[in-house]
């Protein structure tokens, strides 16, 4: 069963926004920590930003002040506002949630203790 669905990338210019939408199933007394992570070609999967229970946020250095992660649990949504976008953040973008409470809520997910999404493709063209 699909616990996390992605929606929302897709091709943007420099400098324009996208919200990137996560659909979850994941019960929510699972839910820990949830995320957005991102992988770009050739490179190493990434923390964007993280936020918990009480709607504590993490955020990368390279996104602060451009990206906002919200969560509506009444919805069962993830979101990611991301603002002022540029070239360098092209990548597919991954939900995740953290499913144990023992683990603090950062930016590295351990995969056996998280759920992850399929991915969603931005493209950022200068």
């Amino acid at each position: 069963q699909v616990q996390l669905v992605e929606s929302g990338g897709g091709p943007v210019q420099a400098g324009g926004s996208l919200r990137l939408t996560c659909e979850v199933r994941v019960s929510i007394f699972r839910r820990f920590c949830m995320g957005w992570f991102r992988q770009a070609p050739g490179k190493e999967r990434e923390g964007v930003a993280t936020i918990n229970s009480v709607d504590a946020t993490t955020y990368a250095d390279s996104v602060k002040g451009r990206f906002t992660i919200s969560q509506d649990n009444g919805e069962n949504k993830l979101y990611l506002q991301m603002n002022n976008l540029r070239p360098e953040d092209t990548a597919m973008y991954y939900c995740a949630v953290q499913t144990v409470g023992w683990t603090p809520c950062t930016l590295r997910f351990q995969v056996e203790d998280s759920t992850w999404g399929q991915g969603t493709q931005v493209t950022v063209s200068s």
